[in-house]
C-alpha cells in the first residue's frame, strides 16, 4: 500500500489527495497551512500537563464526554477486551479547558476546523457524479453550526514492562466521524490495515498532516471513500521509554444530517455508541 505525500500547494493537490483517500482511506499532506510551531508548542505543554497532578482536576464528564480520561477509563476498541494504553483530554468549544495550559489548543481547533472544511470541499468536488449525488447536502455544510467536532489531546505513556499481555497503545479500530485531521505525532507507530490483510506504516515525518476517512463519510459516499482500520503499535527498543503525544481532530457533522437512506448522524452515532458499550447486563 502506497501513501503518496501530497503537496498542499500543488496544482493537482485536491485530485491527488482524494485519489489517495479513495484507494487507502488515508491522505498525507505536506506544506499545509496549519501552524507547525503552534502544534509543537501544544505537544510540549500538554506533555507537561499529563505529567502533573493538575489533570485530575478535570475528570471526564460521563454525559458530556469532555475533560480528562485516565488510563483506567481509556477506550476499549470494538471487538477488544483490553483498554488502550493511553490517557487523553477531550476539548469541545463549550467544554472544560485546563487553566494550566495556554489557549494554543483552542486556536488549533479553529485552524484545523477551517482546513477540514476545505478538505471536505475537495472530497466533494472530486467525488464521481454518482457518489456526489448521494450527498444530501454539500459536505462542508454538514459541519456548519456543529459544536460536536472533537479535539483530543492524546498521551501514550512510556511502557513500564508490566502491561497486560496483548494490550497496545491503540488497538485496531475505525473512526466514527467524517474526517480525522492528525498532525504527525511526536513518535511513530501509526499503521493502516491494507486490503491484502497486511499492516502498513503511515508516513510520520514531523510536519506532515495525516487525514483519514471516518465511518460517517464512508456511509454518506456509499463506501466510495473507505474508513480504513488503523492502530498504534507499542514501540520497541529505546522507543519504549518515550512518550507519544498526538492531536487528532475528529470532524463531526450536525446530528440532524442525513447520511444515507438508512441513517441520520444521530441514529448512526447512537448505534455505534451502543456497540462500543457492549450488551447491558440483565
Amino acid at each position: 500500500m502506497q501513501f503518496p505525500v501530497v503537496n498542499y500547494l500543488s496544482a493537482t493537490a485536491a485530485q491527488d489527495f482524494c485519489k489517495s483517500l479513495h484507494e487507502t482511506g488515508f491522505g498525507v499532506l505536506s506544506h499545509h497551512p496549519l501552524d507547525q510551531h503552534l502544534v509543537d508548542g501544544i505537544y510540549a505543554e500538554w506533555l507537561a500537563f499529563f505529567g502533573s497532578d493538575a489533570k485530575h482536576r478535570y475528570p471526564h464528564d460521563p454525559v458530556q464526554f469532555d475533560g480528562y480520561f485516565s488510563p483506567s477509563v481509556s477506550e476499549t476498541a470494538k471487538g477488544n477486551d483490553k483498554r488502550d494504553l493511553k490517557e487523553f483530554f477531550h476539548i469541545y468549544p463549550w467544554g472544560r479547558y485546563p487553566e494550566e495550559v495556554s489557549d494554543a489548543a483552542h486556536r488549533y481547533y479553529q485552524q484545523g476546523s477551517a482546513l477540514a472544511a476545505e478538505l471536505l470541499k475537495w472530497v466533494e468536488d472530486n467525488s464521481p457524479p454518482e457518489v456526489r449525488a448521494r450527498y444530501t447536502e454539500p459536505l462542508p455544510k454538514m459541519i456548519e453550526g456543529c459544536d460536536q467536532t472533537l479535539l483530543r489531546v492524546l498521551h501514550y505513556p512510556p511502557l513500564r514492562g508490566n502491561e497486560e499481555p496483548g494490550s497496545v497503545r491503540a488497538a485496531a479500530h475505525g473512526d466514527i466521524n467524517l474526517l480525522t485531521i492528525l498532525p504527525a505525532a511526536t513518535e511513530p507507530g501509526l499503521q493502516v490495515l491494507g486490503k491484502d490483510g497486511a499492516w502498513y506504516d503511515v508516513p510520520c515525518d514531523f510536519g506532515l498532516l495525516i487525514v483519514n476517512i471516518g465511518d460517517m463519510l464512508q456511509e454518506a459516499s456509499g463506501h466510495y471513500y473507505p474508513s480504513t482500520t488503523h492502530r498504534v503499535l507499542n514501540p520497541m527498543g529505546e522507543g519504549r521509554f518515550k512518550s507519544r503525544v498526538s492531536l487528532p481532530l475528529f470532524l463531526h457533522p450536525r446530528r440532524d444530517v442525513v447520511l444515507s437512506d438508512r441513517y441520520t448522524v444521530q441514529k448512526y452515532f447512537d448505534e455505534r455508541m451502543a456497540e462500543l458499550r457492549g450488551p447491558r447486563p440483565t
